[in-house]
């Protein structure tokens, strides 16, 4: 009986040894659900934008925050060997007094205020009347319109360029049939150039964002409105609208981001009119002239934070009014 007992105990023994190390094992090696899985699937495609964000985006703004508060000072008249010394807020200090940065700074704010509700208000027309028409024929003006944004930025500088060239260019002849003369380089038309330029590049993109929006508002709201006597017109206003505010802060943020740094539209026209366009007449030029005219680099990139900032500071003013607009 006590041998029994013995034997029992021995294989009760060996049967709980492999339990306890099947739950060490559990408890060592983390479990994780199908959703945890499924997320953790679904987040991995985004490492190639994180990746590529950290190194052309993170990493440049801290080399640019370091380089800020450094200043390189050459000895006697400038023949002598640079020397580079801890500066601190030296150069930011310098460039919120700068006179000619924050000049092209308003010169900047001031085209912006004109061109980001023209870009806005022709897009989402566009947007409704490609909404209004049939599918079939909707893809059709979608995909044309959304060419000039296809284009490469330069290539289409270099076809306007070519557009507006009083020597060979089309569009100076035509207005001369009305008795028009329009020179399109001149100091008073400069700006209405540059934006005509960046309404033709930037509407393909903002009309194609405000349309997808319409798609998702869902087709009985249009069929009660209509059975209520609503015209079109009364439909796009009252109901399209309204669904589709925010995506119109989207594309507006978008666009007053861009318009602030403007910069490859005046530096190509000032190859063709130097006296309309100065080297200094939007503050990324006033940047580039600053880091690769002068060669001070270190002020080019304080200059280029304080860009960043203003930037940012009228994105989220923007954003915080037509929140309470929306509200």
């Amino acid at each position: 009986m006590s041998s029994r007992l013995e034997v029992r105990k021995s294989l009760d023994g060996r049967e709980q040894e492999p339990s306890r190390q099947a739950r060490a094992g559990a408890s060592a090696s983390p479990r994780f659900s199908w959703r945890t899985k499924q997320r953790l699937k679904g987040a991995s495609f985004t490492w190639p934008f994180v990746i590529g964000f950290a190194v052309f985006t993170l990493l440049p703004m801290v080399i640019g925050l370091g380089q800020s508060l450094f200043a390189s000072k050459t000895s006697g008249l400038g023949f002598g060997a640079a020397t580079v010394s801890f500066a601190g807020f030296e150069n930011f200090a310098r460039g919120f007094i700068d006179p000619v940065f924050w000049s092209s700074m308003l010169r900047v704010s001031i085209y912006a205020v004109v061109i980001v509700p023209v870009i806005q208000l022709i897009s989402l027309a566009l947007a409704l009347l490609i909404d209004a028409v049939k599918r079939r024929v909707a893809n059709r003006f979608r995909l044309l319109l959304l060419i000039p944004y296809m284009i490469p930025g330069i290539v289409a500088i270099m076809i306007w360029l070519y557009l507006y060239s009083p020597v060979v260019g089309p569009l100076k002849p035509f207005f001369g049939l009305f008795g028009i003369h329009a020179d399109f380089f001149s100091s008073g038309m400069i700006w209405v150039s540059i934006g005509n330029l960046a309404v033709w590049g930037s509407i393909g993109f903002n009309m194609l964002i405000l349309f997808g929006a319409l798609q998702a508002v869902p087709r009985e709201i249009f069929d009660a409105a209509r059975v209520d006597g609503a015209s079109e017109f009364r439909i796009a206003m009252s109901i399209k609208v309204p669904y589709v505010r925010g995506s119109l802060v989207l594309t507006g943020l978008l666009s007053i981001i861009g318009t602030l740094q403007i910069f490859n539209e005046p530096t190509l026209f000032r190859s063709i009119s130097p006296e309309s366009i100065t080297k200094d007449f939007t503050p990324s030029m006033v940047i580039y002239n600053q880091a690769f005219q002068v060669g001070n680099l270190n002020y080019a990139a304080a200059l280029s934070i304080i860009l960043a900032a203003v930037v940012g500071v009228a994105s989220v003013i923007i954003y915080r009014l037509t929140n309470k607009v929306e509200s």
